[in-house]
């Protein structure tokens, strides 16, 4: 399938995706990330190794896209969920050891 990635065009199939990814160790996912075979890889490093490009010369959205397009499973980055902050009375509650009321 023809992709356009830093606006440069490839011709990307998925059985060759897997196999640039075969023997290389996923770095730690902190964004965008696409399911190859079993292992969860950064869509950074997955550019970086299919275009041999810099990673500072495409977006993650551009791998997402042309990757999603080849049929693998993306996900995006999950947005950090704020803790849920006590209430006065709850925190005094668990202060002097009560159970918390729902």
């Amino acid at each position: 399938m023809r992709c356009v990635i830093a606006r440069f065009p490839f011709d990307l199939i998925k059985t060759e995706v897997q196999d640039a990814m075969k023997g290389i160790t996923p770095e730690p996912v902190t964004g965008d990330s696409v399911l190859i075979g079993r292992r969860h890889y950064p869509v950074k490093q997955v550019g970086e190794v299919i275009t041999r490009q810099d990673r500072r010369d495409f977006t993650a959205g551009e791998v997402t896209r042309a990757l999603t397009r080849l049929g693998f499973t993306c996900q995006s980055a999950a947005a950090p969920v704020p803790p849920a902050t006590a209430t006065p009375l709850e925190a005094a509650s668990a202060l002097l050891g009560d159970p918390p009321q729902s």
